[in-house]
């Protein structure tokens, strides 16, 4: 399945393709349907402005102004509580800092000028603004904001408000931001109090700058400079913002309860209706999946996401499903894959050698995961871009060999890639045992070639050093997945071991580097651009959140450049099928499981539209609390 859409005909383009981790807050938008000339909104001579509620760099906006979304219910009633759960501790709000562990839905009240939805891939909507105006060059954007905007204690957010924030972020936002964006700005210049224009650098990637600063949040510069608080600092309640929920209590490692705002100043706007329909979203955490699951079961809290195939097979028997209190259901989701898989320390040197990789990742078994531990409910990543049209498949197009030739002769990859089919996942040909004897003596003549021989203890060495190979984890989820690999490679020769560490742990230790091999997603966007430098670039790669196999290709930063370059929907497909190819070929990634279905159970005092969108699940968002079937639950006794 894919949702990429092919361009229509040629309209004024510009950047959508916003971070789509952010919870799904969307304003109206559209074309205005024509373009002032900017000699005579400016004085600048002879370039042709466009005057927008949105911006596509594809095709056309999928909503006009004053729009409601086509997926919500615009009936859905206001009120009641959603509660979630989350894994672990946290002693912080601030997710932009590499300091302290941030609290679950910590941004939940951040807003930003532009927005997406969860059935547009390309479109960006203005939110914050009620237009924005940039020419042909993308030289510039100015953006006109809402002057009826207010932050949680009532006061009027401004240009001055989002200038403040912008240059936040390039000044104390995490290191890999900063090194791949702060070059591209020129200039920010507040023009009134509800009018901004920033300028860009020549260097700045024409397409992803509207939306790159228009996914600016907006902060209270009042609050940061009277409370001294700063970005690169952990932080004990989140920031000054705008946004429909906001901090009501924080049990530090148990509870967190977010509250809306009756005095939001969005809940009127079109594209708000039918969601932010709760009055209290909760959190609760847990020491690990298991007691979690427990807690729901005893309605501690009311939704859950299953992520465990082995108790989505088995576990969903208890008295409230059977007194049908609480629904199971496998609900579509038509997003991108999540690219989840076991990532190398490429920091490491013996973890350098693609052979030594290769060898250890044949000793992943997932055709025996799968029958004997995932109840066949998984399918394997193949790809960043899985479910889309952007996967590089077979051999390379026309169009893909244009890219990648120039590299082969400049040495920076292997002739191979021109004429290799893309890189699939290692099969097993044996779902009846953990351990494939064919693909253990693949393995074994690998790290032979490779210089690691066995000894006499069977663990084999180079250079007088044994191939330790340390899991790191912190979920006791993993630990019926890790130990059968861990076996398969110790029948190998690697003294291979599982190490758990708490959250804050794990959270510290990934950060700075310290590991062989942890999880990691590295799942990819619609209309991927200069954030590719972040997860897959050499510039930033060794204080990376993002690139936590550390990867320094010159190759692969080529590609991205390209990437960023490309002006139409046809050379974005092209070369980021270009880029997957190369980056599959590293092999610095063992892909894990995927779904293409959201697994989840809530009690039935939540409700959802009967046609779900396809980029979000959004049960924050735009689901919706049905006060009679929870007092019919109350008075029943489901929650305890």
């Amino acid at each position: 399945m894919t949702n990429a859409r092919k361009p229509r005909a040629a309209v004024t383009s510009a950047s959508g393709g916003l971070d789509r981790l952010k919870h799904w807050v969307a304003g109206s938008a559209i074309l205005l349907g024509g373009a002032i000339w900017a000699g005579q909104a400016l004085g600048e001579a002879h370039e042709e402005v466009t005057v927008s509620h949105g911006y596509t760099n594809f095709g056309e906006l999928m909503y006009g102004p004053d729009a409601v979304l086509d997926y919500v219910n615009p009936d859905a009633p206001k009120g009641g509580e959603i509660a979630v759960w989350a894994q672990g501790t946290f002693d912080s709000f601030n997710l932009s800092t590499r300091k302290g562990v941030a609290a679950a839905l910590s941004t939940i009240g951040y807003e930003s000028i532009l927005t997406t939805t969860a059935d547009d891939p390309y479109g960006a909507y203005c939110y914050l603004c009620t237009t924005i105006e940039y020419p042909e060059s993308r030289d510039w954007v100015i953006f006109n904001l809402r002057d009826d905007v207010t932050f949680w204690d009532g006061t009027t957010m401004d240009a001055e408000d989002i200038k403040f924030t912008f240059e936040l972020y390039l000044e104390q936002g995490i290191t890999e931001y900063r090194e791949v964006y702060s070059r591209f700005i020129d200039n920010v210049e507040v023009l009134d109090d509800y009018k901004i224009r920033f300028t860009f650098t020549e260097d700045a990637p024409r397409r992803d700058v509207v939306s790159w600063v228009g996914g600016t949040s907006a902060f209270s510069k009042d609050w940061f400079e009277e409370t001294e608080t700063r970005l690169d600092e952990s932080s004990t309640e989140p920031f000054m913002a705008t946004g429909a929920y906001q901090l009501e209590s924080a049990d530090f490692g148990r509870q967190i309860i977010y509250a809306k705002n009756p005095d939001w100043w969005g809940a009127d706007l079109p594209m708000n209706t039918g969601r932010n329909n709760f009055d209290r979203v909760r959190v609760e955490y847990f020491a690990d999946s298991s007691a979690a699951f427990e807690g729901f079961k005893s309605g501690a809290y009311t939704f859950r996401n299953e992520n465990s195939s082995i108790q989505w097979a088995t576990g969903y028997d208890f008295p409230a499903v059977q007194n049908g209190w609480v629904t199971v259901a496998e609900l579509p989701d038509g997003s991108i894959g999540t690219g989840q898989g076991f990532v190398f320390n490429l920091n490491r040197e013996r973890w350098q050698d693609p052979q030594v990789r290769d060898a250890i990742n044949l000793m992943v078994n997932f055709e025996w995961m799968n029958e004997s531990l995932f109840y066949g409910i998984y399918a394997r990543p193949e790809s960043f871009w899985d479910n889309s049209d952007l996967k590089a498949v077979g051999t390379p197009s026309d169009g893909e060999l244009a890219i990648l030739q120039p590299l082969v002769d400049e040495g920076l990859l292997p002739d191979s890639i021109l004429t290799d089919e893309a890189r699939m996942p290692y099969v097993s040909e044996t779902s009846d045992r953990p351990l494939d004897r064919a693909n253990l003596r693949r393995a074994s003549a690998m790290l032979e070639e490779a210089g690691w021989l066995p000894g006499e203890d069977g663990v084999r060495r180079k250079d007088g050093q044994t191939l330790d190979l340390v899991f790191l984890q912190f979920s006791p989820q993993f630990d019926r997945i890790v130990n059968p690999i861990i076996e398969n490679l110790q029948r190998l020769g690697v003294n291979a071991r599982l190490e758990r560490v708490d959250t804050s742990q794990f959270v510290e230790r990934s950060r700075a580097g310290d590991f062989d091999i942890m999880n990691g997603s590295l799942g990819q966007d619609y209309e991927p651009g200069r954030q590719l430098s972040q997860f897959f670039g050499s510039e930033a790669a060794d204080d990376s959140s993002r690139n936590p196999m550390r990867l320094k290709s010159p190759a692969v930063d080529r590609i991205i450049d390209v990437i960023v370059g490309a002006e139409t929907l046809e050379d974005l497909t092209t070369s980021t099928q270009a880029l997957d190819r190369v980056l599959r070929a590293e092999g610095f990634w063992i892909p894990q499981w995927q779904k293409d279905v959201h697994t989840v159970a809530y009690y039935n005092s939540l409700q959802h539209p009967e046609d779900m969108p396809p980029l979000a699940l959004g049960e924050i968002d735009f689901w919706w609390y049905d006060a009679d079937r929870a007092a019919e639950l109350e008075a029943a006794g489901a929650f305890q």
